[in-house]
């Protein structure tokens, strides 16, 4: 019968990495799947209103946004602390509205064009006046479809 040896100098066998490249990639593309990029910086403070009967909006690649509202402290200087409209990442008045939908509009197929929402992000502290003003802006280039943007009250 055979005799089997016990040597103790035998070493571990290093750790295999083969399998390492598939890992990193399998976590390059689970985050790049998963990271929504944003589209514009917010100048403006926008702390949108509460509401209880809320829609979801369908293609969210159709939405135009226009955000109102306090600027914020570092553009307070230039700007001041009146409610002020931001365009994309611009500041702007209700005259660069229609330009702003123009624009809009041409990098949409024509298709598309109808089906366009203009999403008004208010600050729940801002008059009035100036959410008519953007609502005649808007009218004036036919810009009809508005959504409101708002956030689902905590029933308590």
């Amino acid at each position: 019968m055979g005799k089997f040896r016990k040597d103790g100098k035998k070493e571990t066998p290093p750790i295999s990495t083969s399998a390492l490249p598939d890992i990193v990639f399998m976590l390059l593309f689970f985050f790049m799947v998963t990271t929504s990029m944003r589209e514009q910086d917010l100048k403006v403070k926008v702390r949108v209103p509460q509401a209880t009967e809320l829609a979801k909006l369908e293609k969210k690649s159709l939405v135009s946004y226009i955000n109102v509202g306090e600027p914020l402290p570092q553009f307070q200087k230039k700007f001041g602390t009146e409610p002020r409209i931001q365009l994309n990442d611009v500041f702007a008045s209700t005259s660069d509205i229609a330009e702003y939908i123009t624009s809009e509009r041409a990098q949409r197929e024509e298709a598309e064009v109808p089906f366009m929402v203009t999403s008004l992000k208010v600050d729940e502290n801002t008059k009035m006046k100036i959410v008519s003003d953007i609502k005649q802006a808007l009218r004036r280039v036919s810009a009809l479809n508005i959504n409101y943007s708002a956030k689902k009250k905590v029933q308590r």
